[in-house]
């Protein structure tokens, strides 16, 4: 009996090889390398067979500025907050892969867009690899999402998903998930990286041959990443990530790769009984419930995309009871939170060499916005000297290693946003106060360095 052909590929990139390796040299990982059956007649990458190509004559040119977008329209999902991260709703003949941990509420999210378009008149499809037809429905009556022109289908072979969708032509395909679909001619499991690049492929080429748009659901694993090779995300048009912790209501839709929009998007939504509901205004979800009058919390407002997001930065500042002090961060990244900290020892005295720190992002949202070096360094030292910062201060601004607070982007949407939800005092860096109009609803006060900030709250 013959032995099948097999190759080597990266599970982290999908590069494709005759041998193994140690090291990708595509990716430049190390004991990435698995071995997988190909599929027969198919070469292995490098190796190009010229007499097996048959000439079908030159293509087609077109101009560019002679092409029509005319038929290009958008398509509204029905949920505000998908159509923004999308940028503006669903662009006909895309494909766009969804990701994020498991039970987070991605098949919830993409049921509920489905019942919305199919209400409105569209032919929608949803391909399920995980669940019955009776689970579908079930979880359908929970939603209010079983009723309309919804189709469904329990299918994994892709073979299978090929020949219904030629057949009956819907508008918008969802597949739930990838990882469960497998084509026939590749020998490897489910999942695996060849299986899951090659029905990525053809559901691509579905996608733009007959002009339909396909959402993909993505597992991940535990590096927080799109299970499969990397290549995945690059064939894609639309990358979206869904985060949040679990143990919290609120769920954040993030765009990492747009295509046909912007990639700072980010989509708030509330997991209820019912599914999920738009949070219309986050800054006022976000502070929900935040300590007034209390040392070392302040409000820092952050630009996601277009949107200010107004939200609670807590710090705790006590004695350390071992020779090693501990440094904690939850919600923004913990070696900036360390250089914040030395600035604050050099630049403006304080002496945090013999105290433990603990820095919180509250409500479990997860912040790198240089914006928000500034709220880091005013909550720290409001719980180092035990002074509250006024409940309705806002605070933003980078910090450089030199002690100075550099400009932000948009200060103008950012003041508007603390004036909308009813703050009276905003601290900013001095450099934006030329930016942003004169209101007399928010006193502005400019700080051009740490050590200026900090004489605020003494």
């Amino acid at each position: 009996m013959a032995k099948k052909a097999t190759a080597f590929f990266c599970k982290e990139c999908g590069y494709e090889s005759a041998k193994w390796f140690g090291q990708c040299p595509a990716c430049k990982e190390w004991n990435t390398f698995v071995e997988e059956p190909v599929s027969a007649g198919k070469g292995v990458k490098g190796v190009v067979d010229v007499n097996s190509r048959k000439s079908s004559g030159s293509a087609a040119l077109s101009l560019l500025s002679e092409v029509s977008t005319a038929d290009s329209t958008r398509t509204s999902t029905g949920i505000n907050e998908l159509d923004r991260v999308l940028g503006g709703g669903i662009v006909q003949g895309s494909l766009v892969l969804v990701g994020g941990d498991p039970g987070i509420g991605k098949s919830t999210l993409l049921l509920q867009m489905c019942h919305n378009l199919s209400t409105n008149g569209k032919r929608v499809l949803y391909i399920s690899g995980e669940e019955s037809l009776a689970q579908i429905k079930i979880r359908g009556e929970r939603l209010g999402a079983d009723s309309g022109s919804l189709f469904a289908l329990c299918e994994t072979s892709l073979d299978v998903i090929e020949e219904t969708l030629k057949e009956h032509k819907p508008e918008i395909v969802v597949i739930d998930s990838i990882q469960t679909m497998y084509r026939e001619e590749i020998g490897s499991a489910p999942g695996s990286v060849s299986q899951v690049r090659e029905t990525t492929a053809v559901l691509m080429q579905l996608a733009k041959g007959l002009d339909i748009s396909i959402f993909i659901v993505g597992h991940v694993t535990k590096e927080g990443v799109v299970a499969g090779p990397r290549v995945l995300e690059h064939m894609v048009d639309t990358v979206l990530y869904f985060e949040g912790d679990r143990n919290q209501y609120y769920r954040i839709l993030r765009s990492v790769k747009n295509r046909f929009g912007s990639t700072n998007e980010i989509g708030v939504f509330e997991m209820q009984e019912e599914g999920l509901k738009e949070v219309l205004n986050p800054s006022e979800y976000m502070l929900t419930g935040r300590p007034l009058d209390a040392s070392g919390s302040v409000v820092v407002c952050l630009i996601e995309g277009t949107r200010a997001i107004l939200v609670e930065v807590q710090a705790l500042v006590c004695d350390s009871n071992f020779g090693l002090p501990r440094r904690t961060a939850a919600g923004t990244d913990y070696n900036r939170v360390n250089l914040l900290m030395a600035v604050l020892e050099k630049r403006a005295g304080l002496h945090l060499g013999g105290s433990d720190a603990y820095v919180n992002v509250a409500g479990g949202i997860k912040a790198n916005e240089p914006g928000l070096d500034l709220g880091i360094v005013m909550a720290v030292a409001s719980s180092f000297r035990n002074r509250p910062v006024s409940d309705k201060t806002i605070i933003f601004g980078e910090v450089g290693l030199a002690g100075e607070v550099r400009a932000v982007s948009q200060p103008q949407i950012r003041v508007d946003e603390a004036v909308k939800l009813g703050f009276d005092t905003c601290i900013l860096p001095s450099v934006c106060l030329k930016k942003v109009k004169h209101n007399d609803r928010i006193n502005l006060i400019g700080v051009s360095n740490v050590s200026e900030a900090i004489k605020l709250i003494y």
